[in-house]
Parts: C-alpha cells; sequence; structure tokens
C-alpha cells in the first residue's frame, strides 16, 4: 500500500509542474503587461515606400518625464551593410523646436519624398554602413510631446533628458549599447550636440555595475549655432562678401549701427546663445533686401543666399521638398505605422514655436564646451558656404579663436597653420578639408544650410571618412574623392555587392551578445517568480499530502487523478507568426515563454525558427544630386 502511494505521488508529478508552469507564466504576464518591447516598435511597412526589401526599422514614443507626460519620438534605421565594426549615428535638427524628421526624410535617412505620396531611394543615406536614429528634440519638437507648462529651458536639463532617453533605448534595443556612438546635427544642434557629448562622458566616468560605458567616438556638426558672438559679428562681413549688401549704401550704415550696438552688448557679458540687440541684425538686414515683386515682397533667403522668398518668410517656406513632408507625416496610416500615439491630437510640424519660445537657456554657449571635448572626442565642423544665418564666416572665427589640446585655432606649430587641402569629388571641386588636434572643418562649395539635402553622397563620403569605414571585407566601387589631388582612403557611395561573411558574423555576435543580455535582464524578474511558484507548489503538495490522509482514514483506499489529465497543456505553443519577430530584435515577452515552458513544451524544434536572421539589403537608385538648388529652413529662427 505504501508503494501504491508513492507511485500515485509520482503520477502526480506532471500536474504539479503544469500547475506551476501556468501559475509562472500568469504572474509573468502580469509583470511585463504594461513595458512595451523591441518587437512593439517594428515598422512593418511603410506608405508609398519603393518596390523590393523594407530597409529595417523602428519607431514610436518613449517615456521619459511621467510626471509631466514627456514622450520623445525615435526613428530608427539599421545599417544596410556591416564594414570592420558596428556603428549608430544620432541625428538632431535644430530650431529649437525643428523635428528630427527634416534630417530623415530631407537629408540623409534612406528614403526622399517624391511626391506627398511615393517614397524614393536616397543614394547617399547615411545608414549604408551606420545605424542611425533620429529624434525628435527636446520634448515637445515634431512627434515628442509634453505637458505644455513643462517644456525644456536650459541645455543642461535638454542633455540630462536625452541620457535618460538612450538609457531607456538601449534597454530596448541592447543589441547596439556596443556600438560606436557618433552624435550629428545641424543649426541649433550645435548647442544640443555638444551638451549631451559632455553628458554622456560625465555618466560614463560615474560607472556602475548596470551602466555600460558609451563608446562615444564622435561628433559632427553642420553650419552650427555654437559661438554666438563670431555669428553675429560674422552676418554683415557676409552680406558684404556675397553683394548682398554694398560698403558705404544706407543699407550698410544702419546695419553698422546694430552691429556696434550688439558689440556693447556682447563686451558687458555673460555670453548667452541668444541675444536680442544682436539678433537685430539678421532681421534689419533681411528686411533691408526686401524689393516689390509685382504684388509681392521678396527677400533673400537666409539659408540659401542664391535664393528668394517672400517678405517676411525669407527662407522659411525652404526647401521645396516640405511641401510633401508635412501632408505626408500627417496621413493616418503613416502615423499608425510610426506607432504615433493616438491621443497625440496635434499633426505633425516641422518647427512648434512653442518649443522655442520657452527654451531661453542661461546656459552658457556651447562653444565653451568643446575644449574639454576635443581631448577625449573628434569632432567636425561643416559649413555650407551659401547660407547665412549659420554662416562659414562665423565658424571659421569661432575656430580662430578656439584654444584647445595646447594650440590656437589650427595651429600646428607656432606661427604655422594647418593647410587648407582642396577638396574634389569624382572630377568636381566639392569644398575644402583642414583639421588638427583632434578637430576637422570641412566646407562645401555651393551649398546651402541644409548641405546632406544639397549633396547627400558628398556628406556620406565625409561621414564614412570620419568613422574610419574599411570597405575591404564589403566590396563595391570606390568613390573618386581626393584631397590636394591625391586619393584618400577609399569608400564607397553605393554599388556595394552585399554583407559578406565577416560581416554576417559580427551580427551574429551582436545578436548573440544581445539575447544573453536580454536573459540577464529577465532573470532578475523571472527568479522572484519562480520563488512564489516554488512557495506555490509547496503549499500545493502539503495540501494534496494532507487530502490523501484524509481520504485514506474515511475510505480506506488510495486518491487516483484521472489518466491523462496532468497532460492537458503539453503542446501549447507560442503562435505569434516568426515573420513578426525581425532579424535581430529580442523580446523580452519571448524570454518569459520559454522560461515558462516545461521541458516536453520545448521539444519539437522551435530553436530552428528564423528569428534572428539577418535580413537582405536594399538596392538604392534615386538621383538626388540632379536636382536643382535646394536647401531648409527654420532651424534657428522658429519662434
Amino acid at each position: 500500500m505504501a508503494v501504491g502511494r508513492s507511485l500515485a505521488g509520482w503520477m502526480r508529478l506532471p500536474s504539479i509542474v503544469t500547475a506551476a508552469a501556468v501559475a509562472l507564466s500568469w504572474m509573468a504576464t502580469l509583470a511585463v503587461a504594461d513595458v512595451k518591447a523591441a518587437g512593439d516598435y517594428f515598422v512593418h511597412s511603410l506608405p508609398g515606400a519603393p518596390p523590393g526589401p523594407l530597409v529595417k526599422m523602428h519607431a514610436g514614443h518613449i517615456e521619459i518625464t511621467p510626471d509631466s507626460n514627456g514622450n520623445m519620438f525615435f526613428w530608427h534605421f539599421q545599417n544596410k551593410h556591416i564594414a570592420n565594426k558596428q556603428r549608430t549615428v544620432i541625428w538632431l535638427n535644430g530650431g529649437p523646436g525643428c523635428s528630427s524628421e527634416d534630417g530623415a526624410l530631407m537629408e540623409i535617412g534612406p528614403y526622399r519624398l517624391k511626391d506627398k505620396d511615393t517614397l524614393v531611394y536616397n543614394e547617399g543615406a547615411w545608414n549604408e554602413f551606420a545605424n542611425v536614429l533620429f529624434v525628435d528634440n527636446p520634448v515637445g519638437t515634431g512627434f515628442s510631446y509634453v505637458d505644455t507648462n513643462a517644456f525644456v529651458r536650459e541645455l543642461d536639463d535638454m542633455a540630462d533628458q536625452f541620457v535618460t532617453f538612450l538609457e531607456k533605448w538601449f534597454k530596448l534595443f541592447p543589441e547596439y549599447e556596443h556600438d560606436d556612438i557618433y552624435i550629428a546635427g545641424e543649426s541649433y544642434a550645435g548647442q544640443y550636440i555638444p551638451y549631451i557629448a559632455k553628458a554622456i562622458l560625465e555618466r560614463n566616468k560615474k560607472g556602475g555595475e548596470s551602466s555600460y560605458k558609451w563608446n562615444l567616438a564622435g561628433l559632427l556638426i553642420g553650419n552650427g549655432w555654437i559661438s554666438p558672438p563670431e555669428q553675429y559679428e560674422a552676418y554683415l562681413q557676409f552680406a558684404y562678401e556675397k553683394g548682398i549688401v554694398k560698403k558705404g549704401s544706407d543699407a550698410a550704415s544702419k546695419l553698422e549701427v546694430q552691429q556696434r550696438i550688439c558689440s556693447k552688448q556682447l563686451a558687458v557679458g555673460p555670453a548667452l546663445v541668444d541675444n536680442t540687440d544682436c539678433e537685430k541684425i539678421l532681421q534689419d538686414l533681411l528686411q533691408l533686401t526686401a524689393t516689390s515683386k509685382g504684388s509681392e515682397q521678396r527677400c533673400v533667403n537666409m539659408y540659401d543666399v542664391r535664393l528668394t522668398d517672400t517678405y517676411p518668410s525669407c527662407g522659411m517656406n525652404w526647401p521645396p521638398d516640405l511641401d510633401a513632408v508635412t501632408p505626408y507625416l500627417r496621413r493616418n496610416d503613416v502615423t499608425q505605422a510610426l506607432h504615433i500615439n493616438a491621443n497625440k491630437v496635434t499633426g505633425w510640424v516641422e518647427c512648434n514655436g512653442q518649443v522655442g519660445a520657452n527654451f531661453k537657456p542661461s546656459s552658457k554657449p556651447s562653444v565653451e564646451l568643446l575644449p574639454d571635448l576635443l581631448k577625449e572626442v573628434p569632432i567636425i565642423l561643416f559649413s555650407g558656404s551659401e547660407d547665412l544665418i549659420c554662416n562659414h564666416l562665423g565658424t571659421e572665427a569661432l575656430i580662430s579663436n578656439l584654444q584647445w589640446n595646447g594650440g590656437k585655432g589650427f595651429e600646428i606649430t607656432p606661427g604655422t597653420w594647418a593647410p587648407r587641402r582642396d577638396w574634389t569629388f569624382e572630377g568636381e571641386a566639392a569644398g575644402f578639408w583642414q583639421e588638427a588636434r583632434n578637430l576637422t572643418y570641412v566646407v562645401f562649395y555651393n551649398s546651402s544650410h541644409m548641405v546632406p539635402f544639397d549633396y547627400p553622397r558628398r556628406t556620406r563620403d565625409m561621414l564614412d571618412r570620419f568613422m574610419g569605414v574599411d570597405i575591404s571585407s564589403i566590396g563595391g566601387k570606390p568613390t573618386d574623392s581626393r584631397l590636394d589631388g591625391e586619393k584618400v582612403p577609399e569608400t564607397t557611395v553605393g554599388g556595394v555587392a552585399g554583407n559578406g561573411t565577416d560581416a554576417q558574423q559580427a551580427e551574429k555576435e551582436k545578436l548573440d551578445t544581445a539575447r544573453w543580455e536580454a536573459y540577464r535582464k529577465s532573470g532578475e524578474i523571472v527568479l522572484v517568480i519562480v520563488a512564489f511558484a516554488a512557495a506555490g507548489w509547496g503549499w500545493w503538495v502539503w495540501r494534496e499530502r494532507k487530502k490523501r490522509r484524509g481520504y485514506m482514514g474515511v475510505a480506506g483506499g488510495e486518491n487516483i487523478s484521472p489518466p491523462g489529465e496532468a497532460r492537458g497543456r503539453e503542446g501549447f505553443r507560442d503562435k505569434r507568426s516568426a515573420a513578426d519577430l525581425e532579424a535581430g530584435d529580442f523580446d523580452e515577452n519571448e524570454l518569459d515563454d520559454l522560461h515558462m515552458r516545461t521541458p516536453t513544451t520545448v521539444m519539437g524544434g522551435e530553436g530552428n525558427d528564423p528569428r534572428y536572421s539577418v535580413g537582405a539589403a536594399s538596392e538604392d537608385s534615386d538621383d538626388d544630386d540632379d536636382q536643382d538648388v535646394k536647401g531648409k529652413g527654420k532651424e534657428k529662427m522658429s519662434s
């Protein structure tokens, strides 16, 4: 009889295991019910995309300030090819308050808009050899949102919020946390980027067991609003050189008076990011260029002085692509594809005036951060030669006055400056390069405030050179890019055959790392759940044994369960389609499913599911460089 009771207990073991698994599953589901996973951000389709494989992307909101409903929007594109290492470029537009979807759809993203309904490939897209992450920064910009009384006012606060965003983003996508990280942008992002870089370096130095040090590998700032005094002083000088204003004219006299008022304000200090008296120089300059053309007035385009615009817009209606971008990003099918919060009632706007009006920093200008940053991080400053608002003369004055890494300006020895090297791209004069002591300066000829809009392939060449891309393991036709007539290290801006064996191996290693990182993170919560389940199982066993004793005492027989009862859930499987889990994504909900399956449910070959296969590369085919004069607006004068 004792043997019989023991055998009956063993026969109940599958039932016990099943009960524990069910309890574990239920508790794990509750634990992760309100937590988004990477798969929730996957963009399955993009309206208007060209035929062929869709570039792998994720998009959506991440909450960073729960007390004020602050959510940042991101749009991430995976690299099409892996060169010698993994890289991620973070792109920010300026304003303050201008959306980085400008960069995504008009500059460096994989697609451009042919019209409001049709996307075409961007041949010079920056995601060729780097993952690219566009972020609407700060909160309230573009698709990002926040309560109206909680707009960011200071640069340090903006940087802290951005680091919070990155912390949460890397928890969702841990496979990218070990990449070389570059931060790039233009215009007022010349204030954002150095402050964010400073915050990242400070975070790295604080350390901590749970904090992986991010490898900040470089900064790229185009037509940057970095040092206001030099830019204010350069407005009139640039206007003279470009023939916008004639020296000795009445207009020149009026502007020189305002210039002197500005100079006195700057001499008194302290240095600020914006100065009202100095801003008036540009406002007066634009007004003085206004002339009547029929029924309207036309003024110079402050973002591309080769063009004009209606007064008082003076460039705010520019570039022409904006006519397609705005209606495209307001389409319901597009906002649904990008996982835009349905409760966000306002449609996308390029620049949010409320963000700009509230962003009145008393912070010191970012130029003061550059000397310390240059001790640790290489920086590229690049300028389009036809931009007025953040013109190249102001940037060159900034560099000449800056002291860093043991020298002033581009001095390489006392009294000797680094030479300007003439740059040709595919046989055409493209600009010049100048570099010393971790700082590189590049001027793009015949280009506007938005250099990548004008020359996506040339800026990609600049990026790849700066990142040290090695195309030897990939193939493709090298680009003919020369400095002073000499061929520079080979890069490519098209015609790449595809991921080689080394690239695929690198991708596999990255995904393996991400999987184990996800296991580690999920393991903590699972241990707690297992402890509860074990306690529940122990109580259940105790109760069953007590019951059996009771039955034996009353009836004198054995308590036998109906045959097969314990196997009712053995065939349970996760029914989600593997096609919905894109290459490289690791959903922690899946981990919970794996932890909860019994040995019998794991059997059956699920380990062979193609959940982590590397996707095929997309083929680019557009001819953006054939467009006429182009540009971009609103990055500094958003209010």
